[in-house]
């Protein structure tokens, strides 16, 4: 894993949809990927997989600044898949995904509107169905304090909406928590006041969490 400099929002999971339109079947897989090999070998693992589909269309964006997008309509009338599926990703400000949409023609034609409803529904399903996650660094700090503090930090927790991990019991307790990057000198010193100034608090390095997106 590699050090992220600014928070990205993407797909929570690898995963795949499908819905039936008009007797065709639409099935849009979905991957994170961090490099455009990476996308491409998804792109061609699903070819694979499905030989016998009409169509297998594919788009993808990479890069925490999402500087690479690549889309294709693999046989579908120019703009009416790819795009369409590039521009799903790109309203929910996606980056590291991949996402084909394989067809089984049914027998019944869309036209170019109800293919660009149907390419981009397909990924708006997939996305509302397997759910997206903002990914970000957060500071660790390491806090310990004596039983009777102890007793208190979990109000602590509360007012400031904050998990704690890794406690350990001797003659002391210790505790670690994580905050986001530019609130921990906040949440430093309101450790200090809680605590009347009686706080043993220390930095941790930093970590990576992903936060699930509310759709």
């Amino acid at each position: 894993m590699y050090n992220r400099t600014m928070e990205i929002r993407t797909i929570k999971e690898d995963g795949q949809v499908q819905e039936d339109i008009k007797k065709s079947r639409f099935i849009c897989h979905v991957k994170r990927v961090e490099t455009e090999e990476e996308a491409r070998d998804f792109i061609t693992q699903i070819k694979k997989e499905h030989y016998k589909a009409t169509h297998n269309c594919s788009a993808f964006i990479i890069g925490e600044k999402s500087e690479i997008k690549r889309t294709s309509d693999d046989g579908e009338p120019s703009g009416t898949a790819g795009v369409p599926m590039l521009g799903v990703l790109e309203n929910h400000n996606l980056t590291n995904i991949c996402v084909v949409v394989t067809r089984y023609f049914g027998g019944i034609k869309l036209g170019a509107g109800g293919l660009i409803r149907a390419y981009a529904g397909s990924v708006a399903l997939a996305v509302k169905e397997i759910g997206l996650v903002d990914i970000k660094e957060q500071a660790g700090l390491a806090i310990t304090m004596t039983y009777s503090q102890y007793q208190e930090f979990p109000n602590f927790l509360k007012e400031m909406s904050l998990e704690e991990y890794e406690t350990e019991f001797t003659d002391q307790v210790s505790s670690l928590i994580y905050v986001d990057k530019e609130e921990k000198e906040t949440i430093k010193s309101g450790l200090v006041e809680f605590f009347h100034g009686k706080i043993q608090c220390y930095d941790q390095g930093l970590r990576e969490v992903e936060v699930p997106v509310a759709l």
